[in-house]
């Protein structure tokens, strides 16, 4: 609970994107009345909503009732993605000694939600209703979207990979001139 507080007001401390105002109010191009119907509020421009946990069905579920939440909320909820588990081998050893007891292998999913165009005085309703409903078992990230976060969600082609690597060591790809 303590982590999503912290979290929570991490996030209240980014600077608002679109919090710019402009002293004029029209252009030669563009009428006023464009610039009278942007929103007043400071707004925040993409957060990604990560949940991860090891329980992929109830994973699953939360994250449908999240894009539900946001959905309702009147949240513009641009993309959601999953990507590919995570998996740890874990060793339990007896006590002062080097003998195997057990071997467990835990797997981590994560989920993201993306949203957009966040209005500065509905970001804490939103933290504080993801807190409230949030699962055992499950953690929950509120970021600023980065550049990283598209690229993780592609899973790389590892076939495609190593045939590349075998044309590589051939010679390369004959070029026709």
């Amino acid at each position: 609970m303590n982590n999503l507080r912290k979290i929570a007001h991490k996030a209240l401390l980014f600077r608002p994107v679109k919090a710019t105002f402009k002293l004029h109010y029209s252009s030669f191009y563009e009428p006023s009345y464009l610039e009278s119907m942007k929103s007043k509020v400071p707004m925040y421009d993409t957060l990604n909503i990560q949940l991860r946990g090891h329980d992929y069905p109830i994973l699953e579920n939360y994250q449908k009732f999240v894009h539900n939440l946001m959905k309702n909320m009147e949240v513009n909820v641009e993309d959601a993605w999953g990507t590919p588990h995570q998996e740890i081998q874990i060793t339990t050893l007896k006590a002062k000694s080097e003998i195997v007891t057990a071997q467990y292998n835990l797997k981590t999913y994560e989920r993201t939600v993306q949203i957009t165009d966040v209005v500065s005085t509905q970001l804490p309703l939103i933290l504080r209703a993801l807190e409230a409903s949030t699962p055992s078992g499950v953690t929950v990230h509120v970021l600023s979207h980065e550049e990283w976060h598209e690229e993780v969600k592609y899973v790389p082609d590892t076939e495609l990979k190593q045939l590349k690597q075998e044309l590589d060591d051939l010679g390369g790809p004959l070029k026709k001139k």
